[in-house]
């Protein structure tokens, strides 16, 4: 996404691995005396409305991002171009009752209310890493589930080659749609194999509660390989198609924003590398971390791209 401006992150820490491997006990984080330094909480005390929730396959064991730090650090442009504004624009926009529309190349269209989408499929948490194409990190502990698994519901045909996902358009809340900067509504897509591989998830909370609205509430989605802005937030539209979908960022810059948008550090944005990422949350001293291949996730999804040149088809 574009970065309009450059803005001060907090410099809470991520929290420590023993922490994490007993988080469902824990409160408050552990004070390490490195230095005479006391790291803050994670904020991940499960303590929400999904705080007994099972672990769900695909887990990573990794450190988590601060809850402060990813909730007050958001590319949300319906609201701001700013990261911090839509922790407190979003506060207004609406999410209950909420209902999506499935249409297009499938057996069983309709509105569905949410409801019962999250009463068919059974929530889990997966703590999963999350690239930025602006070259920034994070891990988060999501609540969600299988989108490939609600996909099947709907009985997509065999014309369904790809899956548009259409976000609220509400101007009179989100401010940002009131300007040109994309065409909105924000329209994200996935070709169907990604959509209904095991990994990608539809999400509706973090770190044991419901999602915050300026973290996409109150569904969003999350797919680990690819870059942030393919993780379209508020979805209210999903539709089956047989061809390619034109993307909000693949239409507003398609020599910087690619319909695949995998993470590669051997594919540098135009205007900077990937080869590094910055830790959101970490300390202003702590290097960047080297960009993994597919964000990390190669050994389950490299073989989805084995006869295409990611370099062209970026």
């Amino acid at each position: 996404m574009l970065i309009k401006t450059k803005s001060n992150i907090l410099s809470s820490e991520i929290t420590d691995r023993a922490v994490f491997e007993s988080r469902r006990e824990f409160i408050k984080a552990a004070t390490i005396f490195s230095a005479g330094i006391m790291l803050p909480s994670s904020g991940h005390a499960e303590t929400g409305k999904y705080a007994d929730v099972p672990i769900g396959p695909y887990s990573a064991k990794l450190p988590v991002t601060g809850r402060e730090d990813v909730t007050s650090y958001t590319n949300y442009y319906e609201f701001s171009s700013n990261k911090k504004d839509s922790t407190v624009l979003a506060r207004a926009l609406k999410t209950k009752p909420w209902s999506v529309e499935v249409a297009g190349e499938v057996e069983k269209p309709g509105v569905y209310n949410l409801e019962d989408i999250l009463k068919d499929n059974p929530m889990q948490e997966r703590i999963y890493r999350f690239r930025c194409v602006e070259a920034w990190s994070m891990v988060v502990p999501w609540i969600g589930f299988p989108l490939g698994e609600m996909l099947k519901r709907f009985k997509p045909t065999s014309k369904a080659k790809f899956v548009e996902f259409t976000t609220i358009y509400n101007p009179e809340v989100m401010i940002g749609q009131r300007s040109g900067g994309l065409d909105w509504p924000y329209v994200e897509g996935l070709r169907i194999d990604e959509a209904m591989h095991p990994l990608t998830m539809m999400v509706t909370g973090m770190y044991g509660d419901e999602l915050p609205n300026q973290n996409g509430a109150p569904l969003r989605l999350i797919v680990p390989w690819k870059y942030g802005f393919k993780s379209i937030k508020a979805i209210v539209k999903i539709r089956f198609i047989e061809n390619m979908p034109e993307t909000a960022w693949h239409k507003s810059a398609p020599n910087e924003y690619g319909f695949y948008a995998n993470v590669n550090p051997d594919v540098s944005h135009p205007r900077w590398s990937q080869s590094r990422e910055r830790v959101l949350g970490s300390s202003l001293f702590t290097p960047k971390r080297d960009t993994e291949k597919f964000n990390g996730y190669g050994a389950e999804v490299a073989a989805l791209y084995s006869d295409m040149d990611l370099k062209q088809y970026f």
